[in-house]
C-alpha cells in the first residue's frame, strides 16, 4: 500500500515556534535611513580632502599673508610683531621701484604672451592636418614644457652672455656688432620673452590642438563646398571656434606672466639677478617681493606686495571677463 509523505501548509509556521515578525520593519527602516544619508553626504565626503588640503595650503597662508601685511615683521624676529595697518601698503605704493617692477611685469607679459599665443595658434593648426609621425611631433613640442625653469634659464643665459655668447657670435659672424643683452633695458626683456615664449608654445600648442579636434568636420567641409581656402576656414571657422579656448590661454598665461620669477632671476644670477639688474631693468614683482622678504627681510612690505599682486590679477580676470563677454555678445 503507498504512503505519501504529509507536507506543510505553505502558511503554517516553520518548526520551532513563532517567529519574531517586528525586526523586519525597523531594518527596513534602518537602511533607508542610511542609504538617504549615504546619498546626502558620500558627495561631501569626495570633497572634502581638496578643501582640506586647499585650507591648509593656500587659504590658511592667504590670510596669513594678509595678517603680515598689517604688521611690521622681520626675518631675524618672527615672533615680534608692530600693528602698521595700511602702512606697508603705503610704502611699497610710494616705492618708485615698485612701480618698475609693475612696469617691467606688464612690459614682459606683452612681449611673451603674445606671439607665444600666435606661434602656438599657428602651430597647433599645422599639427591638426594628418601629418606622418604625428605623435613624435607632439612630443617634441612639448619637450621645451617638460624642461625645468632653472635648466632653461641657464642655458638662455649662456645664450645670451655679452662676452662669448652663442648669440653675440651668430650677430658678429654676419656682421652685426656685440650686444649686452642682460643690462640693456629692453634687450633684457626680450631675453626674458624668448625664455618664456620657448618655454610655454608647446602647451598652449596642445591645448588649441585639442580644442581644433573638437571642431566639428562638417564645417569645414560645407566651407570648403562654399570655395574657402584653407587660410580663409582658418579665419571663418577654426578661430571663431576657438574664442573660449583662446580666452582661457590668454587668462593663464597673464597669471603665469604676473608669477614670472625663476627667468629674471637666473638670467643673470646673483646679487644684479636678485635685484632685478645693475638698474632693475628686468625686475618684476616677483623678484622685488624676493628682494624685500629674503635679501631685505622686511616681511611686512613682502607680504603687501603679493597682496597687490592679487589685486592686479583680480583686476586682470575682470578686464578678460568683461572681454570675453562683450566678444561672446558680438558673435550672438
Amino acid at each position: 500500500m503507498a504512503t505519501s509523505t504529509p507536507t506543510r501548509d505553505a502558511y503554517a509556521p516553520p518548526p520551532g515556534g513563532p517567529q519574531k515578525t517586528s525586526a523586519g520593519p525597523h531594518r527596513s527602516a534602518w537602511r533607508s535611513r542610511l542609504w538617504r544619508f549615504d546619498d546626502k553626504a558620500s558627495p561631501y565626503a569626495y570633497i572634502a580632502p581638496f578643501f582640506l588640503v586647499f585650507g591648509a595650503f593656500g587659504l590658511y597662508p592667504l590670510l596669513y599673508t594678509g595678517w603680515i601685511a598689517l604688521h611690521r615683521v622681520e626675518m631675524t624676529g618672527l615672533d615680534q610683531m608692530e600693528w602698521v595697518g595700511w602702512g606697508n601698503f603705503d610704502k611699497i605704493l610710494h616705492d618708485s621701484e615698485f612701480w618698475t617692477a609693475v612696469g617691467n611685469t606688464f612690459l614682459i607679459g606683452v612681449m611673451s604672451t603674445v606671439p607665444q599665443l600666435l606661434v602656438a595658434l599657428g602651430l597647433a593648426h599645422l599639427l591638426n592636418y594628418k601629418l606622418r609621425a604625428s605623435t613624435f611631433w607632439r612630443t617634441v613640442i612639448l619637450t621645451p614644457y617638460a624642461t625645468s625653469v632653472a635648466s632653461a634659464a641657464l642655458v638662455f643665459a649662456l645664450v645670451f652672455r655679452a662676452d662669448g655668447g652663442l648669440l653675440n657670435w651668430a650677430l658678429h659672424f654676419i656682421g652685426l656688432g656685440d650686444t649686452n643683452w642682460v643690462n640693456g633695458h629692453w634687450t633684457s626683456k626680450i631675453a626674458i620673452s624668448v625664455i618664456v615664449i620657448w618655454r610655454w608654445t608647446g602647451y598652449n600648442t596642445l591645448i588649441y590642438l585639442a580644442a581644433m579636434q573638437a571642431v566639428p568636420t562638417d564645417l569645414y567641409e560645407a566651407a570648403s563646398l562654399d570655395g574657402a581656402s584653407r587660410w580663409q576656414q582658418f579665419r571663418k571657422v577654426t578661430i571663431p571656434a576657438l574664442r573660449p579656448t583662446i580666452l582661457f590661454t590668454i587668462v593663464i598665461s597673464t597669471i603665469g606672466s604676473m608669477q614670472l620669477f625663476g627667468e629674471p632671476l637666473l638670467l643673470e644670477g646673483g646679487t644684479l639677478g636678485a635685484i632685478g639688474g645693475n638698474e632693475h631693468q628686468y625686475e618684476t614683482l616677483s623678484v622685488y617681493l624676493y628682494n624685500y622678504g629674503w635679501n631685505l627681510g622686511h616681511l611686512g612690505p613682502a607680504a603687501a606686495v603679493a597682496w597687490a599682486m592679487l589685486a592686479l590679477l583680480l583686476i586682470i580676470a575682470a578686464v578678460n571677463w568683461l572681454i570675453g563677454r562683450f566678444v561672446r555678445k558680438s558673435a550672438v
